[in-house]
């Protein structure tokens, strides 16, 4: 294996136990607010995809960055309906005949 190639797999692999070990101590009453800011971060991947899909380097790269473009939209679509159910969660019921206070 390439020594550049080592390290970014490196950098991956503690990027990857980083992220998941602080996202286990996060709070349940945070994950919502959380969900948010990486519904943003994955737009930001489905941007990238766009341009590789538009980018005209051949057939493969065009294939690949349809697939990277469904991909992140759904990634992107789905986190926002799971972030609207979640904060229907902490919607109030209404009152009984309408009252207000």
């Amino acid at each position: 294996m390439h020594g550049a190639s080592l390290l970014q797999l490196y950098v991956f692999l503690l990027a990857g136990f980083v992220g998941f070990f602080t996202i286990t101590r996060v709070p349940a009453l945070l994950h919502t607010p959380l969900m948010s800011a990486t519904n943003a971060i994955s737009a930001i991947s489905l941007v990238g995809s766009l341009v590789l899909a538009g980018a005209e380097r051949g057939r493969l790269a065009s294939v690949l960055g349809f697939v990277a473009v469904t991909s992140a939209t759904i990634n992107v679509v789905g986190g926002f309906i799971i972030t609207d159910r979640m904060l229907r969660m902490f919607r109030r019921a209404p009152r009984p005949g309408g009252e207000r206070r």
